[in-house]
């Protein structure tokens, strides 16, 4: 299949996919006259990279595991381990500076509300 038919099975776009390809996570064949030549199981590969996209890993992570998880289960590529930890501690940092963030303009909005409060007596 061509990168259009790639594109259209996956709903990835045809810029996605070609940066995926300059990233090494996926490779086309080519046709004498240049045109890219996805096999069937691209459209895993796509649907996989994706799917470690949106749990926030980028695309250098992903690279280092990939081929170990199209070939296996997620479980016996232990080296997604770390990767895993690494992202849950600093989402972990994350959350603490947002909860940081959400009491300090809460305390802010408190502050306003009742100064102006106060004013109108």
């Amino acid at each position: 299949m061509q990168i259009g038919e790639l594109s259209r099975l996956t709903g990835v776009s045809i810029r996605s996919i070609r940066y995926y390809e300059k990233q090494g996570l996926i490779r086309p064949d080519r046709l004498e006259n240049g045109y890219r030549v996805y096999n069937r199981l691209a459209v895993e590969q796509v649907r996989t990279i994706q799917l470690y996209l949106r749990l926030g890993l980028s695309t250098e992570e992903i690279g280092g595991f990939l081929h170990c998880v199209l070939q296996n289960k997620e479980a016996f590529c232990r080296q997604i381990l770390p990767i895993y930890r690494s992202k849950l501690e600093e989402i972990g940092k994350q959350i603490d500076l947002l909860t940081m963030l959400k009491a300090n303009l809460e305390e802010r909005v408190e502050a306003i509300l009742s100064e102006s409060s106060s004013d109108q007596e």
